[in-house]
């Protein structure tokens, strides 16, 4: 269960939110503010990926690299299938892979195509945070992208401020708590000190207001 100061910070997100009237839907973002971390030191770096107890609100966009099998099985439960063939093409058009790059939130591949991948659209996906993770031998494929589709990415680099999806403003503020909560577990769970090296925490939307909830 969220704690209940989350909850009702996230309430007063929404109401404000729609005293504004936007005619879209919103994501809701949390904003993380870390202290006295040395992020210039690699192993202090947050690279999570968290399965959202109620989803993100919206599914994440998910390709595959894959041939023969992989790829039949795969086709109807992915956003996106590449082919071998198609990695050589999409390396000479970096422009367009960049766009396919951008409008997708998860890259899984075929293992024997990661070397492939890595020399040729490396240099597009590496600093994404979006390289590929190698589907294993018979792997439920169906599975694998079901619980990527509700998952999100907490990634610091180098930047002590940072942030991540949360969920979107046609949810209940109770699951967007939950999935609050579920997210800052991990984060603490990675820090040396744990809530002590966090700063603050704000929860926002899109294009509206802040809420401090930490």
């Amino acid at each position: 269960m969220a704690d209940k100061t989350i909850v009702e910070s996230v309430k007063k997100l929404l109401e404000e939110s729609k005293k504004l009237e936007r005619k879209f839907k919103q994501n809701i973002d949390i904003v993380v503010n870390l202290k006295n971390v040395d992020l210039n030191v690699p192993k202090n770096r947050i690279d999570e990926e968290i399965i959202l107890p109620h989803g993100r609100g919206e599914e994440a966009k998910v390709a595959i690299f894959a041939s023969g099998e992989l790829a039949l099985k795969s086709k109807s439960h992915v956003d996106l299938l590449i082919t071998p063939e198609e990695i050589a093409d999409l390396a000479e058009d970096k422009k367009k892979f960049k766009k396919m790059a951008d409008v997708h939130d998860f890259f899984i591949a075929e293992a024997p195509l990661m070397p492939t991948i890595g020399k040729t659209l490396g240099t597009i996906l590496g600093p994404r945070g979006k390289m590929p993770k190698p589907v294993p031998p018979n792997a439920d494929v169906s599975g694998l992208v079901k619980n990527l589709r509700s998952t999100v990415k907490l990634r610091s680099k180098s930047n002590k401020t940072f942030h991540t999806i949360a969920g979107n403003d046609e949810m209940k503020p109770e699951d967007i708590g939950d999935n609050i909560s579920a997210i800052l577990t991990r984060l603490e769970s990675k820090l040396e000190r744990g809530r002590m090296n966090i700063g603050s925490i704000y929860v926002k939307t899109t294009m509206g207001p802040s809420q401090k909830i930490l």
